[in-house]
């Protein structure tokens, strides 16, 4: 098997040991937040990452602002103080107002134009990912993937390219924050993930160059988790890339996931996550309508979140959702 992608980092920026996975302290949820023109879409990831509890303990500590020497924007300050503002705040509601000040620094979005919370998450966790790399200059890829954004969302997807003449085996991997998963068709999350990790075939095009054969070929393909994140975020891709409609049909997901299936070593013990957050969408068509989330609180409660609403709900309600948006945690 030729292997590619998995060279040892040279540097370790954010020790993996220093990571709390439960909530420090337990209380009550925090604010919710202004909706400041078309900012739903940024509001509901804001919620989802105040209440993933590693990033919320990191945040709280203050362990970046205290060393932070960045001028101007900084995306994980940012954050510092949102999550302190959101759950020590007495008001029911609070505006994100750092948050909508830097949003072009962040991606391209702007406030009164309505945004996919997909994307958001995305930019924002990169932009939390420039600011742990802020003064460290040449460093090689692998360390970058070893800050805290890298500690907690990251994980490790392995392709495993089989050449149909010569059947040789190449292995390659890549880091990855977030797992976008196709969901025409399928009924569940468990068999969106057995899609995706089934092996696929080019149709006999010949677009994989084989080391051995020396040519392009035919090749089958089969991506698998091989590394596993600490806080697993999927998006159930809802935009028809066909037609550029909505696919709104129910995919169910469960509290509990075991992702062993979908790894590339199947046969060890099961490695079960559990749901705290989703966000959904509603509205017949991805560019416009409205976002709203369920997150569970540290108290461990879960509520919904809507804009400057916060409501105390069950369970059922959480997992009977037309979900965008899921983040497990182990």
């Amino acid at each position: 098997v030729i292997g590619k992608g998995m060279t040892p980092p040279q540097r370790i920026l954010f020790p993996p040991e220093k990571i709390c996975m439960d909530w420090r302290q337990k209380r009550r949820p925090g604010a919710g937040l202004y909706n400041l023109g078309s900012t739903c879409y940024l509001n509901v990831i804001l919620q989802c990452l105040t209440y993933t509890p590693p990033l919320a303990n990191y945040l709280l500590s203050r362990q970046h602002s205290r060393f932070c020497h960045q001028n101007g924007f900084c995306m994980m300050c940012i954050m510092e103080d949102h999550v302190r503002k959101v759950l020590y705040s007495s008001a029911s509601a609070i505006r994100p107002r750092a948050v909508i000040r830097d949003l072009k620094f962040i991606g391209e979005f702007k406030p009164d134009i309505p945004g996919d919370a997909y994307e958001f998450l995305r930019c924002t966790l990169s932009a939390m990912q420039r600011a742990c790399l802020s003064g460290s200059s040449d460093l090689d890829v692998s360390s970058q993937e070893t800050t805290i954004v890298y500690q907690i969302f990251g994980g490790f997807l392995r392709s495993r390219v089989t050449c149909l003449s010569c059947q040789t085996v190449s292995d390659f991997y890549k880091a990855f924050l977030d797992v976008l998963l196709k969901i025409k068709g399928a009924s569940s999350l468990t068999t969106a993930l057995e899609d995706f990790v089934t092996p696929k075939q080019t149709d006999g095009r010949k677009c994989f160059k084989c080391s051995k054969c020396k040519k392009k070929v035919a090749a089958s393909k089969m991506v698998t988790v091989h590394h596993a994140p600490r806080v697993l975020t999927v998006c159930l891709g809802r935009a028809d890339d066909q037609t550029s409609r909505k696919i709104s049909q129910v995919v169910e997901y469960p509290e509990y996931l075991d992702l062993r299936p979908y790894m590339s070593d199947t046969a060890a013990e099961p490695l079960l996550y559990s749901l705290y957050a989703v966000v959904v969408h509603t509205g017949p068509t991805c560019l416009g309508g409205h976002f709203f989330c369920y997150t569970k609180a540290s108290n461990g409660q879960w509520y919904k979140m809507n804009d400057v609403a916060v409501d105390s709900c069950g369970i059922h309600t959480v997992l009977g959702q037309q979900a965008y948006l899921l983040f497990y945690v182990r």
